[in-house]
């Protein structure tokens, strides 16, 4: 695996996550532990030991801190508890999601039991219909969605996104499987449509404003060359 680095300096590394790649190893992820982490993966590519800064699912792709000493994690941190970082997102959903829309709905959170606030701010780039019939109707209709979400609860994005009946592609969780299938089948994509493409914020050791991209992967790319969709990121 090629690691695609973002930005790097004596606090930080960013790099772009790919799909189907754990953060690190966890008690829960047991039957994972054969496959490399995303920790593992830059150790033995770069000799790099890092600490994540914030958490990106298994099968989310794109862009995720870490930071070079374990002392530097909490400062960067404070970042997201204060909402001074901004967090782009570009999902592919089901349907024609509305134009723009604030999704205030709470979620789960790591304690199944406790529902905590959650607000996402979607914006619809681009939607396309398809001659491609999935039950139980005769074509299909998906739309590409911009996603901001102002807390950081666990799932986020891709339950909000069911709860407007809008799930995302690929999600085995919480989407519609009728419509991963026929993505598998006529396209062979078949990872989660969710990427963190950006994030924007003030470094706390530099004060320098950063402003950071992850390219799309290849499934991205193949769709939006499909579609006739213009990269969101260009």
């Amino acid at each position: 695996m090629s690691l695609e680095i973002i930005f790097e300096d004596d606090y930080l590394l960013c790099v772009s996550k790919p799909n189907n790649v754990l953060v690190h190893h966890a008690y829960h992820s047991r039957n994972v532990a054969d496959e490399d982490s995303l920790l593992q993966i830059i150790k033995n590519e770069i000799g790099l030991k890092v600490y994540p800064i914030h958490r990106l699912d298994r099968k989310t792709s794109g862009i995720i801190l870490l930071a070079k000493e374990k002392e530097y994690v909490s400062k960067f941190q404070e970042l997201f508890t204060n909402s001074e970082i901004q967090k782009t997102y570009f999902g592919i959903v089901r349907g024609f999601s509305p134009d723009v829309k604030t999704i205030d709905s709470p979620v789960k959170g790591r304690d199944a039991n406790v529902h905590k606030d959650a607000l996402t701010e979607l914006k619809t780039l681009a939607n396309i219909t398809l001659d491609i019939p999935v039950k139980p109707y005769d074509s299909s209709r998906y739309s590409l969605v911009q996603l901001s979400p102002k807390t950081g609860r666990m799932h986020q994005l891709r339950v909000h996104m069911n709860k407007i009946s809008h799930p995302l592609i690929g999600d085995a969780k919480y989407g519609d499987k009728n419509h991963d299938v026929m993505y598998a089948e006529n396209f062979g994509w078949q990872n989660l449509f969710l990427h963190a493409g950006k994030l924007e914020l003030i470094h706390p050791f530099t004060s320098e404003k950063l402003s950071l991209k992850a390219n799309f992967p290849e499934d991205w790319l193949a769709l939006f060359d499909k579609f006739n969709w213009r990269n969101p990121l260009l």
